[in-house]
């Protein structure tokens, strides 16, 4: 299917030039995910599952973080999705309105996701940490191994189609491994323990500061669609 104008559209709100081949064909292609609404839960366990989960990230001290934090920062989005998308930490203004990916940041990933056909609200989001660490700092190892458990849990409720990570630190993290990203681009990689595909981009506060590099997040949200369409 040729890029549709509204594709094109949320492409520019990336920064991300289309170009259009002689006699009017565009170059690049991809499958729309057609939209659907947030799905409600199957049974009341399964609200009684998540209220539970959410209950023990809000009061975790099991790490020093929890000493400076605001809120915690639990996910968002829909529990039945088959996209999950999962980055590096809170920022400044996730610990603050408790949501992950607000802000600038937010916004282009926001672009990204419906330049593939997908609505925020189609997703799940989350972090591979639940709390800010101080100035932004990258997470400790310990810190991480703190918050596993909660994103382990809530991949095994979620029960993804795909598992997009983006930024060096939620990748390597999410796989266990130090590859830098530049070599994770363009691969599909598993999620430890599963048979869950995971594809790996950059994180939208880098394409902020690096806009040249939007051209290559495309490539990657056109890649993980390839990977998604293959198992669907």
């Amino acid at each position: 299917m040729s890029l549709t104008e509204r594709q094109q559209y949320y492409l520019q709100k990336m920064g991300v030039d289309v170009y259009v081949a002689k006699g009017g064909k565009q170059e690049t292609t991809v499958r729309i995910v057609p939209s659907t609404a947030t799905v409600a839960f199957a049974r009341e366990d399964d609200q009684k599952a998540w209220d539970d989960l959410r209950a023990r990230v809000a009061a975790c001290t099991e790490c020093e973080l929890h000493k400076g934090r605001i809120q915690t920062v639990f996910g968002v989005g829909n529990v039945r999705a088959e996209w999950l998308i999962i980055g590096e930490a809170p920022g400044a203004e996730e610990d603050k309105q408790g949501e992950p990916f607000v802000g600038r940041a937010g916004k282009l990933l926001n672009s990204m996701l419906r330049a593939i056909g997908l609505q925020r609200e189609q997703v799940f989001i989350a972090n591979i940490l639940k709390c800010r660490p101080p100035e932004n700092r990258d997470p400790k190892p310990e810190e991480v191994a703190c918050c596993e458990a909660y994103l382990k849990q809530q991949i095994e409720m979620i029960k993804p189609k795909i598992i997009l990570a983006v930024g060096r630190i939620a990748a390597q993290n999410l796989l266990k491994i130090d590859t830098p990203i530049g070599k994770m681009r363009g691969l599909r990689y598993e999620y430890p323990g599963s048979n869950i595909p995971v594809v790996v981009t950059y994180h939208p506060a880098y394409l902020l500061r690096s806009p040249r590099e939007k051209r290559k997040a495309w490539q990657d949200l056109q890649h993980a669609m390839r990977v998604y369409t293959e198992i669907k």
